[in-house]
């Protein structure tokens, strides 16, 4: 924990600590990484071991709770991820094509990374003393992969002789007063049914810790040999779980005050159905899990069509989205139409995947210029979920620049907001 910067006039600034100082303990406990760090400084009153040299320091100093302390160290304070040690029959980077880059097969499992970012989490890999800590640094809340409270059935389905303990976990979470949201992935015929009964029990048992539980379909590619077997979900089984929800949905808004419960988008869109309204939502509590993203989406581009967005000149535009989402969108740009603008909502088929993959976020830029050939349109709208986070690069590798050089037209890539696709058709500058 070597010091390489401290900003004037802070709290540690004041304190007497230089650069190159070695910080050691925070209020008499060793800081292992940034989440310690975090907590550990959160006070008003603290208590530093430095080294200085070879020369052990204590310092003490005083701050408004909250307050940043004030330095800045030569390495990062959080190490590196701790990794899956699950098997999970659903995993979909076991799914993944051989050659793409090596970050999208590294599987974390990490709490740090839950609590600071959202990533779920199985619990599988933690030993007592980091459960511990987990408790003492009130870590919450916390993003969880449940799957199922049946001890037995998440064994099997997480390929982990540890993952039936999930249960006490949570209660025990519950009971330090932690709190958490939970995601499903769903499997036909393997763990919805009675056993999503019971977990959704279980879950709702353990209310207010439990935040929200989110119900998600399993996503499946053509890349599953010798992988579990297992299929998508037929529009009559989505139907029957979006109906077992909307039980669970009645029961908690009348016993708890909220849903509770909420199935992601992809659920409505197998079975048919329509989305519901945003009151339903709540604050939308599992967006990053596609809960409510297209209801969102959709009351953003309402909005903007309400406010009378002027078309800049008339034209022809190719909207290209997956096959899941192709429906809804052609629906809403038919039903706020732009005068001039004629929109060509085009679905591209998942052939890196497998046409079981629907969702525009894994589309690559070798099937949109496969199916795109031949394009005649004044331009080319592309969701930005389709490229690496961060880089004009589909997960294929294609460069977004070879899309617009091959195809001969116009590229914009629009971002998530359903204002931000109004104003895109309109051809308004960005």
């Amino acid at each position: 924990m070597r010091v390489d910067q401290v900003h004037s006039g802070s709290p540690a600034a004041k304190a007497g600590i230089r650069p190159g100082d070695r910080l050691e303990r925070i209020q008499g406990e060793p800081v292992l990484d940034e989440i310690d760090y975090q907590y550990l400084t959160a006070g008003t009153a603290l208590r530093l071991d430095v080294r200085r040299g070879d020369v052990p320091l204590s310092l003490r100093l005083r701050k408004r709770a909250g307050a940043p302390l004030g330095l800045t160290f030569r390495s990062a304070l959080m190490t590196r991820p701790r990794r899956c040690t699950n098997r999970c029959m659903f995993c979909f980077v076991d799914q993944l094509p051989p050659g793409l880059r090596p970050s999208l097969y590294v599987k974390d499992d990490d709490w740090r990374l839950s609590l600071k970012t959202g990533n779920f989490i199985t619990l599988t890999n933690l030993p007592e003393k980091e459960l511990n800590r987990i408790i003492a640094r009130r870590a919450s809340p916390l993003y969880l992969s449940v799957h199922t409270t049946d001890g037995a059935l998440r064994q099997a389905m997480l390929g982990n002789p540890k993952a039936d303990r999930i249960l006490g976990l949570l209660r025990r979470f519950a009971e330090a007063g932690l709190c958490f949201h939970c995601q499903i992935v769903l499997c036909p015929g393997i763990n919805d049914g009675e056993a999503l009964g019971r977990t959704l029990a279980d879950l709702y048992a353990l209310y207010p810790a439990t935040r929200s539980v989110a119900l998600v379909p399993v996503g499946l590619t053509r890349y599953r040999d010798g992988l579990p077997a297992l299929r998508p979900y037929t529009p009559a089984e989505a139907a029957q779980v979006l109906n077992a929800m909307r039980e669970w949905q009645r029961r908690a808004l009348a016993e708890r005050g909220t849903r509770l419960v909420f199935a992601a988008d992809e659920f409505y869109q197998i079975a048919g159905r329509p989305l519901p309204p945003s009151t339903d939502y709540e604050d939308y509590p599992q967006l990053e899990n596609g809960v409510g993203l297209l209801r969102q989406f959709a009351d953003g581009f309402e909005a903007a069509a309400r406010l009378g967005s002027p078309c800049v000149r008339p034209r022809q535009v190719a909207l290209a989205t997956g096959v899941s989402a192709a429906p809804f969108l052609t629906a809403l740009t038919a039903a706020h139409p732009l005068t001039g603008v004629s929109v060509d909502v085009r679905p591209i088929i998942n052939r890196f995947f497998g046409e079981t993959v629907t969702v525009a976020g894994l589309v690559t830029g070798g099937d949109l210029l496969a199916q795109l050939a031949g394009l005649r349109a004044d331009e080319l709208l592309l969701p930005a979920c389709m490229l690496r986070a961060g880089e004009d690069v589909f997960l294929d590798g294609v460069p977004l620049t070879q899309i617009s050089k091959q195809l001969g037209v116009p590229v914009r890539v629009v971002p998530p907001g359903g204002g931000d696709l109004r104003d895109a058709l309109a051809g308004l500058e960005a």
